[in-house]
C-alpha cells in the first residue's frame, strides 16, 4: 500500500518560509498543504490567497489548499489563480454545496469536501460521486498539535464504504495529530493521502522524518 503525503506548513517556521517550501521540493513530500482559516468558521486566521501566490512561485509540488472559512464560494476563482490544485472547502461551512464543487472544477483545481469529526459520514451520501477528494478532520479544526481523535478509524472505514458503494472515484484524505505511529492503521482503513504539520516540522529533522512516513508506505 501506498499513499500521497501532505505536510502541511502550519507549523513550519513563517519568518523562513521560503526555505521550509525549498526543503518540501527536495523531500519525498507529494504535496504541500495550506490551510486557510478565517477566525469565524475555526477560532484561529492564517494565510490568504497572497500567501499561496508567494508559496505558488516556489513550490515545485502540487498546493493542497484547505479553506476553513465560512462562504468559500466567495474566493474559489482568487485561489484557483493563486496555484491551487487541490481546493477543499468544508460541508459545514457551505449553504449550496454542489454549486461550490462545480465552481471548483470549472475553475480547473480538484475539488475536495472536509468534515469535521462530529459530521456524519451518511451527510455525504448526494454529493461524494461529484468529488475528487474527502478530508477527513482527526482532531477539531483550527489549531495544529492536537491529539489524533482514535475513533476517526471507525469512520475512515464507513467513508471507504460509502466511496465504494456510490462508485465514487475520491480520494480520502485525513489530517489532524497524525505521527508516524497512525500509519499502518490509518491505510488498512482506506487513507489515500495524509496531512501531518506538527510531527514533520517540529521534529530534528524534516525531511528524514518525510522519508519515514514515506518508507513505511
Amino acid at each position: 500500500m501506498s499513499f500521497i503525503l501532505s505536510p502541511s506548513i502550519l507549523n513550519s517556521d513563517f519568518v523562513n518560509l521560503e526555505h521550509e517550501i525549498k526543503m518540501l521540493n527536495s523531500s519525498d513530500a507529494d504535496w504541500i498543504h495550506l490551510d486557510v482559516m478565517d477566525g469565524i468558521f475555526v477560532p484561529n486566521i492564517t494565510i490568504g490567497q497572497p500567501i499561496v501566490e508567494a508559496i505558488y512561485a516556489v513550490a515545485t509540488k502540487p498546493l493542497d489548499v484547505h479553506l476553513m472559512i465560512i462562504n468559500p464560494y466567495r474566493f474559489i476563482e482568487d485561489f484557483a489563480k493563486s496555484g491551487a490544485y487541490n481546493l477543499t472547502v468544508h460541508y459545514e461551512a457551505c449553504n449550496h454545496l454542489q454549486r461550490t464543487i462545480e465552481q471548483i472544477k470549472s475553475n480547473g483545481m480538484k475539488a475536495g469536501i472536509a468534515i469535521n469529526p462530529h459530521t456524519p459520514v451518511n451527510d455525504l451520501e448526494e454529493i461524494i460521486a461529484d468529488v475528487d477528494l474527502v478530508l477527513n478532520m482527526t482532531v477539531n479544526p483550527g489549531f495544529g498539535g492536537q491529539k489524533f481523535i482514535d475513533a476517526s478509524y471507525d469512520k475512515i472505514k464507513r467513508l471507504k464504504e460509502l466511496i465504494l458503494r456510490k462508485k465514487s472515484k475520491a480520494l480520502i484524505e485525513v489530517d489532524g495529530g497524525i505521527d508516524l505511529s497512525h500509519l499502518k492503521k490509518l491505510m488498512e482503513a482506506g487513507v489515500d493521502a495524509i496531512v501531518a504539520g506538527t510531527s514533520i516540522f517540529k521534529s530534528k529533522s524534516p525531511v528524514e522524518t518525510i522519508k519515514k512516513f514515506k518508507e513505511i508506505s
